[in-house]
């Protein structure tokens, strides 16, 4: 992110505006200071009537309305560069939180985040309303007064010379320390945020807990903080405002002295460049006051800024996981369902508080009618989609707070019809593994998958090609390369959907047999109809319209729920064991 100047030269549009107002509020002070010297030079000493006066009175009034109109439009031109640069600011801010939500919510408070963008933002906002405004109008204004002012009286123009730096040196050493107070100032206020909107979220649980009167004195001492944090700037404040008109007022003294002395002691210089000189020395310090006083602000701004681009510079970056578990064995996760719900739209299908733990190294079999959702709940454990309602967790993290590539790598997802790509069927294992697979490693995941025998009797082996979609192949040989890829692949969880669905009796035990191979080393999730799996699984998962109904091994539900009784004497009668 830029920094504040970098931002201010980036609206150069607004900068000549302001050069140009400068300028011409410029040029109003002198023509301002020569209309109101000539008024009383004329009136006082050579005594002219009123109507000789009407000309000069009437320049005086159209100065000083013109002067008001360029402040007024300088004012306006800096605040809407505020405005502008405020909405970018939010508009990042918005965009990184809304862009990984989850993400953005785990890391740090709500109090805290809405602070930064609301509290820090707006301290951005006198950057670009006040200090470059002023620091814009303090370095041509009191230019053209000085050429104005060495043409009238040299000696004045070298007071002012000498005297004119001790400002912005001023204004240097106080700048550094407000800045350092103003992120004080800032860190204090989004910790008081922070702090405040947690514990009024979870009021009634620190009641519960007996807690509450503990977290009122922790919110009394974070408001005490910022406390003193704003009145630590403020010090800082008063003092530079106290400098600055010590500073100025000393410097103005000695001009008038040198005036008065040339003016009346020496006589070398008459009343009208003396006077004007007066007239102009308050005006040339003036706006250098302003920008100290603008400084002071714009350096409180920085420290805010600094706040805001802080937030955005940290990446909400996903949780890492699959790389450590791989290098050590590769241990499954236990995943958690906790009231997960899943629906398309209002009138369509939809699952229901779906509450279950599965934990390391289990077989789980998830079964019911036909239309109960269990393919669809397969698909919310492998990520494919989200639960509208509940949370998924992954060894006690949401699981979309994981990168998505970490959790895929550690997961493979086999369907009734796996899809095959036109290539060789070497191409087609290795795409389940390592980008850089041996072909011995591919061949062992084939052997290991039941398919190694049909490949080597092929006249290219595993050079094979393949059509597209698999063509060629039967839908147990499919099933057999997509186990092949999962045995490459060596994953801590595996899915299966109906993966026996179809197949000859020979074709599934050779799938069965893999499966219970790949179920040492990961943890075995599958849909099925077939009571020879069911039997074999850990943990049953019933589902019924939407709803986990029961769960449980096979003789807990055979004893305990009609439902699966009746499902199984189903199964049983049909000869599908």
């Amino acid at each position: 992110m830029k920094d504040l100047k970098e931002i201010a030269k980036a609206h150069r549009g607004t900068r000549i505006t302001l050069i140009i107002l400068a300028i011409l509020t410029g040029i109003t002070v002198i023509g301002q200071a020569y209309f109101f010297v000539t008024i009383v030079d004329r009136v006082f000493l050579r005594g002219h009537s009123f109507q000789e006066l009407i000309p000069f009175l009437g320049g005086l009034i159209l100065v000083l309305a013109a002067r008001a109109l360029l402040t007024y439009l300088n004012g306006v031109a800096g605040v809407k560069m505020a405005t502008r640069v405020k909405r970018d600011f939010r508009r990042a801010l918005l965009n990184k939180f809304s862009k990984s939500p989850i993400q953005a919510s785990l890391k740090g408070q709500s109090g805290q985040k809405v602070s930064v963008m609301m509290d820090a933002v707006d301290e951005i906002d006198p950057y670009f309303s006040r200090y470059i405004p002023q620091m814009i109008q303090s370095s041509i204004i009191p230019i053209i007064i000085l050429i104005a002012i060495f043409s009238q009286h040299v000696n004045s123009g070298l007071i002012i010379l000498v005297t004119a730096p001790f400002i912005p040196i001023f204004m240097i050493v106080v700048g550094l320390k407000t800045k350092k107070k103003s992120e004080e100032q800032m860190d204090k206020l989004a910790a008081f945020s922070g702090k405040f909107l947690d514990t009024l979220q979870g009021l009634t649980t620190l009641k519960l807990f007996g807690r509450s009167a503990q977290q009122k004195q922790a919110i009394q001492h974070s408001s005490l903080s910022f406390r003193d944090a704003t009145m630590d700037v403020l010090k800082i404040a008063f003092l530079s405002s106290l400098m600055l008109e010590f500073i100025s007022m000393l410097a103005i003294g000695l001009i008038a002295l040198e005036v008065g002395l040339q003016l009346v002691v020496f006589k070398n210089v008459t009343f009208f460049p003396a006077f004007f000189v007066l007239v102009l020395a308050p005006e040339f310090y003036l706006y250098l006051k302003e920008l100290g006083s603008a400084f002071h602000t714009g350096r409180g701004s920085m420290g805010a800024a600094k706040k805001v681009t802080d937030e955005l510079a940290t990446e909400e970056e996903p949780l890492e996981w699959g790389k450590e578990q791989l290098e050590n064995g590769a241990t499954p996760p236990v995943i958690n369902l906790k009231n997960v719900g899943f629906h398309y739209d209002e009138n369509s299908f939809s699952l229901k508080n779906i509450d279950t733990k599965i934990p390391s190294y289990h077989q789980i079999a998830i079964v019911g009618r036909s239309g109960a959702g269990k393919s669809t709940l397969l698909n919310i454990i492998a990520g494919l989609a989200k639960p509208t309602e509940g949370e998924v967790l992954v060894d006690g993290q949401l699981q979309l707070t994981y990168k998505e590539k970490d959790w895929f790598d550690q997961l493979s997802y086999i369907s009734q019809n796996p899809y095959l790509f036109s290539g060789t069927i070497a191409d087609n294992i290795s795409i389940g593994g390592k980008a850089n697979a041996t072909r011995k490693e591919i061949e062992v995941a084939a052997d290991k998958a039941g398919i190694l025998p049909l490949i080597a009797s092929l006249e290219k082996g595993f050079d094979t090609k393949i059509g597209e979609a698999g063509r060629g192949l039967s839908g147990g040989e499919k099933q057999r390369i997509a186990l092949a890829r999962a045995f490459l692949k060596k994953p801590t969880v595996i899915l299966f959907d109906e993966p026996t669905t179809g197949l000859d009796l020979q074709t599934e035990r050779i799938l069965q047999a893999s499966i219970k191979e790949l179920a040492k080393s990961s943890t075995v999730i599958t849909v099925a109809h077939r009571l020879h799996t069911i039997k074999k699984a850990d943990s049953i998962l019933l589902l019924e319209n939407g709803k986990l109904l029961a769960q449980g091994s096979h003789e807990e539900l055979q004893a305990s729920v009609p439902e699966y009784r009746e499902m199984v004497s189903v199964q049983q009668g049909g000869g599908a064991q």
